[in-house]
């Protein structure tokens, strides 16, 4: 019997039972859209990470207090004053593999304007730290190195600021707001940003200078990290070497001490961030590959049951010269045309999941030609695997018992 002869009596045996087929397949459909689903949202995820954490920059270098210990108990790294202003310019002076570098000095407050007001973080830096950071003049301008040196009481508003003291479209240049009642003067917005993959409202920030910062509102003469950008992404292991060797040098550390800071590269963050995404992508995925292990045990229920019923008919086709691997393959057809049909339409409905679950949550959905061409792959393995052994029964009836069944 000829392969296209196959198909056509395993489809017209599937139309003949066409609801029990739907049934069966709804196992296949669930599991392979759940799968696709799962995959095509985790894949958004690390492509929209990646790219979120590309906008800050690949090259961008950060160095942060250490750990601090006391009695064997962890304190933190709030309260660390291991880096100064000096170590600073000693990477600024020194390190031939670094583009550009910036203090970062944080404080929380009050915001006021008139009778509104709002509470935000205010980040203490100098003039480089927007391009570090990648942050954008929306309108009005960057404060100067003179005004660094001044402690000038001016700074730079996000716009979640912006609308929580002066509402939506307001641009708020000139305007003076107090910070923890010290004036200070608007002379600039930042660019939307939005939310980071952490979550966190990017635009929920004030920037000033970091001397105003550090003497005006958190009366500290330590600063509480570094930001640098490397040359180029390339060039980043080597500038995290130099920087790692100068904070040693200026921390008069000896070769047996720790180091009393951290160093952390964009490109470390971010590809520990893709393995995380990866590793709870491929989790969820094949939990939800468990209702597809499902899925074939229904195919391999209903196979039994249309073998049973069907066994009047397969003992006539063997008294007429059918063989028994005419038998196995005809129902073995069948088994693989429900497993691939359900493949199939899981494969829709999983795209549709993803697409509407994407909007909803606001995260993209990629769906991967891999993820597809794996989908169909596993559903053909499934319909063989599943198939064999009741298309073996089949194979195996005795011709006579066969026509006597009942």
């Amino acid at each position: 019997m000829n392969f296209s002869n196959l198909i056509k009596i395993a489809v017209r045996a599937l139309v003949r039972n066409r609801l029990r087929a739907v049934l069966t397949m709804l196992g296949i459909i669930i599991g392979v859209a759940s799968v696709i689903a799962m995959l095509a949202l985790g894949e958004g995820s690390k492509r929209s990470m990646r790219q979120e954490m590309s906008n800050m920059g690949t090259n961008m270098i950060m160095v942060m207090p250490n750990f601090m210990r006391r009695g064997g108990v962890s304190l933190g790294s709030s309260s660390s004053m291991a880096l100064k202003m000096s170590d600073v310019e000693a990477i600024r002076n020194e390190a031939v593999n670094v583009a550009a570098v910036s203090p970062e000095v944080r404080a929380s407050g009050q915001i006021i304007y008139g009778n509104q007001n709002a509470q935000s973080t205010i980040y203490g830096a100098s003039e480089e730290y927007m391009e570090i950071r990648k942050l954008n003049i929306k309108t009005g301008r960057v404060f100067t190195s003179q005004e660094v040196k001044s402690m000038a009481k001016v700074c730079l508003v996000g716009q979640t600021v912006i609308e929580n003291l002066f509402g939506e479209g307001v641009d708020p240049v000139g305007f003076n707001i107090r910070i923890t009642n010290i004036p200070f003067l608007i002379i600039g917005t930042l660019e939307e940003k939005g939310e980071s993959g952490m979550g966190q409202d990017q635009d929920d920030l004030i920037v000033a200078p970091y001397t105003t910062v550090q003497r005006r509102l958190a009366a500290i003469d330590y600063i509480n990290g570094i930001y640098a950008s490397a040359t180029s992404e390339e060039k980043s292991p080597e500038a995290i070497t130099e920087i790692e060797e100068i904070l040693r040098r200026t921390h008069k550390l000896n070769d047996s001490d720790e180091n009393d800071f951290r160093i952390m590269s964009q490109s470390e963050l971010m590809s520990t961030m893709t393995s995380i995404t990866d590793i709870m992508t491929y989790l969820l995925g094949a939990i939800a590959g468990i209702s597809l292990l499902v899925g074939g045990i229904g195919i391999m229920n209903i196979m039994f049951v249309s073998v049973t019923e069907r066994t009047r008919e397969i003992g006539l086709r063997m008294s007429i010269g059918g063989r028994g691997k005419d038998i196995l393959r005809q129902f073995l057809v069948e088994s693989i045309i429900l497993s691939i049909l359900g493949g199939l339409l899981g494969i829709i409905l999983g795209y549709l999941i993803a697409k509407g679950a994407g909007s909803l949550m606001d995260t993209p959905a990629y769906v991967q030609s891999k993820a597809v061409i794996l989908a169909f792959i596993v559903c053909f393995i499934i319909g063989v695997f599943f198939g064999w052994y009741p298309a073996r029964k089949a194979a195996s009836l005795n011709p006579i018992d066969a026509l006597r069944y009942e």
